[in-house]
């Protein structure tokens, strides 16, 4: 499984407020989309998201999001290592994911860009 890089997430009580903040810090436009209710923009190695506190609670416990090659590998390499696939892989806007939790209890997000 080859790690391409990490993504920071940052949950934020005002998006708008909160981007070009992020947009000047990280040198680069926001690529913005929704996931259910929450709403993000992803800029540079941050990935900003604001909704509901509900589902922020959720997104709150992943810890960051790593950049792979094919999900599909990641998914066979975790487990074989002991990591729990706790959901996916399933297609998001730019790829697919997979959110894992290691042996040790950290959760992460795991996502590739393969278009299907």
């Amino acid at each position: 499984m080859d790690i391409l890089g990490a993504t920071l997430r940052v949950c934020v009580d005002d998006l708008e407020a909160a981007v070009p903040f992020y947009e000047r810090l990280a040198g680069a436009p926001a690529l913005r989309f929704g996931r259910g209710g929450v709403q993000v923009a992803a800029v540079g190695c941050f990935l900003l998201m604001s909704g509901p506190q509900s589902e922020l609670e959720v997104l709150r416990k992943v810890a960051a999001t790593i950049a792979v090659t094919d999900v599909d590998e990641a998914h066979r390499t975790l487990t074989e290592m002991g990591a729990d696939v706790i959901a996916g892989p399933v297609p998001t806007p730019v790829g697919r994911n997979l959110i894992a939790r290691h042996p040790d209890g950290s959760v992460y997000e795991y996502a590739d860009r393969r278009q299907e």
